[in-house]
């Protein structure tokens, strides 16, 4: 039997499993990695503003065992929002991108800029980490390492509007003071689905001086502060 043919014979339908994990959570991982990374090397033709052809995408090896309605469907219900489908202006095919979270460059993602004094500007914001990073950052900042931005939530999983930001099993959380850093030049931006963004400074860093506070959100139920911390 064909490679093609065994990959639709484990073609399921929603919450079934594929490899062990449910269908629909691995396909919604290969399309992260696949729009916020791996784009280039698998081949795939991505344009300025992030977007690839669902049809180049549905394609490609990776994921010719999908359909369009699976892809429509992870899209609708991911509780992050990680993804936009958007027809082509030009031609009225449909295609995807991801809404951030990326280590290639995309040009035109549709960022919104924060600015001081907008409705939308934040006092502050949280970044999710891990405990286990906490002296490393006391010292040396946020980093936005290999990807294009250092993502920051609204407020803590959970909270009213506060949908994606950190990654569910962050057991640390440190706050940012955002127009500080913002009156120092660091810009920041909302995503489409309310991350907020930032280059940092020209080192790709958010140093200590931004910090407003970290909590620590795991293992007790209730968050505990680990540092006030007195900034200059």
């Amino acid at each position: 039997m064909d490679v093609n043919r065994r990959g639709r014979g484990r073609h399921m339908g929603r919450g079934g499993k594929q490899g062990g994990e449910d269908r629909d959570v691995h396909l919604s991982k290969s399309m992260s990695y696949a729009l916020r990374h791996g784009a280039g090397q698998m081949g795939l033709n991505m344009g300025e503003d992030g977007f690839v052809s669902v049809d180049e995408l549905l394609a490609h090896p990776q994921f010719r065992s999908y359909s369009l309605e699976d892809i429509k469907r992870v899209v609708a219900t991911n509780d992050k929002q990680r993804f936009k489908l958007y027809p082509n202006p030009e031609n009225g095919l449909l295609q995807i991108r991801a809404n951030q979270g990326h280590s290639v460059l995309v040009k035109n993602l549709e960022l919104k800029p924060v600015l001081i004094g907008s409705p939308d500007c934040p006092t502050e914001a949280v970044h999710g980490s891990y405990l286990s990073k906490w002296s490393s950052i006391q010292v040396q900042g946020l980093s936005r390492m290999k990807r294009t931005h250092i993502h920051l939530a609204s407020g803590l999983p959970g909270e009213d509007g506060v949908i994606s930001g950190m990654r569910r099993d962050c057991d640390l959380a440190v706050f940012i003071d955002v127009q500080k850093a913002i009156a120092d030049g660091i810009n920041f931006f909302w995503s489409e689905n309310g991350v907020l963004l930032t280059e940092g400074d020209a080192e790709g860093k958010l140093l200590p001086k931004y910090f407003c506070r970290a909590l620590r959100l795991r293992p007790t139920s209730k968050t505990q502060t680990l540092a006030c911390l007195d900034l200059p």
